[in-house]
C-alpha cells in the first residue's frame, strides 16, 4: 500500500514509516504542495496512492466520489510527527484490512 501524505503533514513520514509502507510519498516531493484538492485526489487515484490526511475535504470526496483513491482521515487534530507516525504504526493492521473492504474513508482517532 502506498500512502500519500497531504500537506498538512510532515514529509518525514515516508521515512519514519517505509518499512510498512515503502512506496509512500508527500505532496511536497511530488511538486504537489500548491495543488488543489481535485488534483491531489486525482494524482493519488492514477497513481494507486491512498490519501492520508488531517482535513475533512478528502473524507467528504470520498463519500460524494467513493474510492479511488481510498482516504485515510487522521482525527487527531495537529500532532507531533512522532505521534502521527505512532498511530498509523498502532493501526497497521486496520490499514491493510482497509486497503481490501469497500470503505472509501478510514477514520483514525
Amino acid at each position: 500500500m502506498k500512502l500519500l501524505f497531504d500537506q498538512n503533514l510532515s514529509f518525514r513520514l515516508c521515512v519514519l514509516l517505509s518499512d510498512l509502507f515503502p512506496a509512500s510519498a508527500h505532496v511536497r516531493g511530488l511538486d504537489l504542495h500548491t495543488a488543489d484538492d481535485v488534483k491531489l485526489w486525482n494524482y493519488a487515484r492514477a497513481n494507486g496512492y491512498v490519501l492520508v490526511s488531517l482535513d475533512a475535504d478528502f473524507a467528504e470526496m470520498a463519500a460524494l466520489n467513493g474510492a479511488p483513491p481510498k482516504v485515510i482521515w487522521l482525527r487527531h487534530g495537529n500532532r507531533p510527527t512522532a505521534f502521527v507516525a505512532e498511530r498509523l504504526r498502532s493501526h497497521f493492521a486496520i490499514i491493510r484490512s482497509f486497503e481490501q473492504d469497500e470503505a472509501a474513508c478510514l477514520e483514525i482517532y
